[in-house]
């Protein structure tokens, strides 16, 4: 569905992206995983349109969008920090983004908000709203234009306990339901690993890996992913790999 093909981006002397290719099918959940500054937010601007790339192709069901702007590509995108409207309650922040937009019917903005479960929030400010449901309705405020690939941008982050782990089921749903393509950047591997059918690990611009969790967590392809993924964030090699069903836990 989506092929990346040799991207590479330098902003003035710093190389961002080195070389990296890479497909993703349709309905996969795929997360872009790496340290600070390993260029991941870099690359889920490019496949946006919002980044422009020096070099490379990007490939939408076999057509060539290298060259596309962003608002003619279809993709949407949650940012961290939802980007929602202060001034406007729950249901007109989800409905904004159709002002414009032509052939989306009430009954299918319905549809996504009892999806959602958002029935009961629709009328409360973004101030009254927890994390959870803020999330939920930067969500449902994207899944109602009808996106083409979603693209996440830290969407945990703020988030812990219970209502990350609902977040994440909420995510895995949507791809499953929807069969949409889903993106996700995150700087956590744990979040990664419970959360994706692929990961693409990012070490200074270049794949250090790119597989599912089982692939990774079995086989690291060098010390940088064993590093990242097993000891610098302190997740235990055993919970890993009894939650992975390895070999040789």
């Amino acid at each position: 569905m989506l092929k990346l093909q040799h991207i590479r981006k330098q902003f003035d002397e710093k190389v961002v992206l080195e070389d990296i290719s890479l497909e993703i099918g349709t309905g996969e959940i795929v997360s872009l995983l790496g340290p600070s500054g390993s260029g991941k937010t870099t690359l889920l601007g490019i496949i946006l349109g919002l980044t422009d790339m020096d070099q490379g192709e990007i490939l939408f069901n076999g057509n060539d969008i290298s060259r596309v702007p962003m608002n003619k590509r279809g993709f949407n995108i949650v940012f961290q920090d939802y980007a929602l409207f202060p001034n406007l309650n729950a249901y007109d922040n989800i409905v904004y983004g159709l002002r414009n937009k032509k052939g989306i019917s009430k009954e299918e903005v319905q549809e996504t908000i009892d999806f959602l479960e958002l029935g009961p929030h629709l009328k409360k400010r973004i101030s009254e709203l927890s994390g959870g449901q803020k999330q939920r309705v930067a969500l449902a405020r994207t899944l109602v234009t009808k996106p083409k690939i979603l693209l996440l941008d830290e969407p945990l982050s703020a988030l812990d306990g219970v209502i990350k782990e609902s977040i994440k089921q909420r995510i895995q749903s949507i791809a499953r339901e929807f069969k949409l393509t889903t993106i996700i950047v995150t700087h956590d591997p744990e979040e990664a690993l419970t959360l994706s059918d692929k990961i693409l690990i990012i070490n200074q611009g270049q794949i250090a890996q790119y597989g599912t969790p089982q692939d990774i967590i079995q086989q690291p392809a060098d010390a940088f992913v064993e590093q990242f993924i097993i000891r610098q964030l302190q997740i235990k090699r055993q919970n890993i790999y009894q939650l992975f069903g390895a070999a040789h836990a």
